[in-house]
């Protein structure tokens, strides 16, 4: 039984989801160890909703010590179709002010510490990812802002960064003359698998400062975050219920099939072990596989 068709991470600042109703407490295991926290399940808008606190309730989980398979495998097990990922930022460009949202439609990996596929252990996958962004959620999200009154910007590019220090100045004026939109630590590891996982995603990134390299303002602190931090969480939480009130229930989109031309291994080759680990992503093909040759 599905127990949530939308899931919400949220990020820095945005630790609950008002407006929940028929709240309960799931907490979910998974073959890649435990999720950053319990998941509140309720009702949004009609729709079955997964939040989950993507740090950690009292924010105890660092960027760079998320488990992103247990958070994104658990939302795939609770039948989570599509994932509103709520993220705190810095902009990297003039025009995206503090308390404005970018909608991001790509992203540049700056990580080094971290696992962001499922694979592995036996078995090969590719999947298509020059488009890492579901088009029909982002469209939601940036229809929403709309409609609530938000400055939100749809499309640019995010700069993952390992984290957890800010930027020098050299690195934030690196990525500015990349022609970047907006830096953060989470974002890309949680996309990646969920393409893997066949889960549409959009991320909503809350620009809450201009990093380092404006001349203007004063390099980033923690204290000058929490400031735009309440502000943003607020107008996040708009955002997304009505913009869980606008997806349509049914996907058109290609995110649901990404894995149907992306695995290079021959299932007869999967170790077992590997295999039970991944039945819940791949069952729906490798069953397929095993009937077409009975």
């Amino acid at each position: 039984m599905q127990q949530a068709e939308i899931g919400i991470i949220g990020g820095s600042g945005l630790y609950s989801m008002p407006g929940l109703t028929n709240v309960q407490e799931v907490t979910v295991s998974t073959p890649f160890g435990e999720p950053s926290d319990a998941f509140v399940l309720g009702t949004l808008e009609g729709r079955k909703v997964a939040f989950l606190a993507r740090h950690g309730r009292g924010h105890r989980i660092l960027p760079s010590e998320l488990n992103f398979r247990a958070n994104i495998y658990a939302l795939k097990d609770l039948g989570v179709e599509r994932i509103f990922s709520v993220s705190a930022v810095g902009s990297l460009k003039e025009e995206h002010k503090p308390t404005d949202f970018v909608v991001p439609d790509q992203f540049i990996d700056r990580t080094f510490h971290r696992i962001s596929t499922f694979f592995g252990h036996g078995i090969v996958a590719h999947v298509g990812f020059g488009d890492p962004v579901c088009e029909e959620v982002a469209a939601a999200v940036v229809q929403s802002c709309k409609d609530i009154g938000v400055v939100g910007k749809s499309g640019g590019t995010y700069v993952c960064m390992e984290g957890p220090q800010f930027s020098t100045k050299a690195e934030s004026n690196l990525y500015r003359s990349w022609g970047a939109d907006v830096i953060g630590m989470t974002n890309l590891q949680e996309a990646k698998l969920a393409r893997e996982a066949e889960i549409c995603y959009a991320t909503m990134a809350m620009v809450t400062d201009y990093d380092c390299w404006h001349s203007e303002h004063e390099s980033v602190t923690v204290e000058q975050v929490i400031k735009v931090l309440n502000t943003n969480a607020e107008n996040a939480a708009k955002v997304v219920r009505q913009a869980i009130a606008l997806i349509p229930k049914e996907r058109k989109c290609k995110c649901g099939s990404a894995l149907q031309f992306a695995l290079l291994t021959d299932p007869t080759k999967i170790p077992a072990a590997t295999r039970q680990k991944l039945a819940l992503l791949l069952d729906k093909y490798l069953n397929k596989t095993q009937e077409g040759k009975a």
